[in-house]
């Protein structure tokens, strides 16, 4: 199996420690690897964290609810109040404000607008994440939600994810990296592993938003300048 599971994970930060399960204990390294995969979360967009959810607005209702999970929101298309998704558009990114003074006026029509309101939304669709849109629909409107999801996190109950079977070398060094800062030392290894991870954090962001999202045809291929040798 390619990548790495979250118990060989657990094993090999022990042995790259050389500290046992009496100080690293299991509760103590689940909560190690949960903050090294929201770091890398966050450092890096990942494109299998990429979802779009479709259902229909509400009429004469200002806001829509963020899909569950969403950690942030990329666009958001509205399309007639059909199945089929006709004539669809992109709605414009607006700030609070902006529709508070648009929707002064009750103003009903297709939606052009959007902004955000509230947070992340955990495991439910729920309004203390939701979309705000102007003008207010006068029709159940289809829409859909192109939005980046929080991924299944590598714990006890779930043995690989994403992160563990495609970027196991870097979520090893962020966790080595932040059990060298729980531990309090050696400070030159906690800076080892942090320059280790940055250096592989680096490379998979070039592959996530960089190779993964070109195209030869449209982008062209990626080529690498050489200098000629001088004469």
């Amino acid at each position: 199996m390619a990548g790495i599971s979250y118990s060989d994970l657990v094993t090999q930060i022990r042995n790259y420690t050389e500290v046992d399960s009496n100080v690293l204990t299991t509760a103590i390294l689940e909560n190690i690897i949960l903050n090294a995969q929201y770091r890398i979360m966050r450092d890096i967009p990942i494109d299998a964290d990429r979802k779009i959810a479709q259902d229909n607005l509400v009429a004469n209702q200002e806001h829509a609810n963020v899909p569950a999970g969403a950690l942030f929101i990329r666009a958001v298309q509205v399309a007639d109040s059909t199945a089929a998704f006709n004539n669809p558009i992109f709605l414009e990114k607006r700030d609070v404000t902006f529709l508070d003074e648009f929707n002064g006026a009750r103003a009903t029509g297709r939606p052009k607008y959007y902004a955000m309101k509230g947070g992340a939304t955990g495991n439910t669709n729920t309004t203390s994440g939701a979309i705000l849109l102007s003008p207010i629909p006068n029709a159940t409107y289809v829409y859909k939600i192109h939005y980046n999801a929080m991924p299944a996190t590598l714990e006890s109950s779930n043995t690989t994810n994403f992160i563990s079977l495609n970027f196991p070398n870097g979520l090893l060094y962020c966790c080595l990296a932040e059990t060298y800062s729980y531990l309090k030392g050696p400070a030159d290894m906690l800076q080892l592993y942090e320059q280790k991870y940055k250096e592989e954090a680096q490379k998979f962001a070039l592959e996530q938003t960089g190779r993964r999202r070109r195209d030869d045809y449209t982008d062209g291929t990626i080529r690498t300048k050489i200098d000629s040798a001088s004469p």
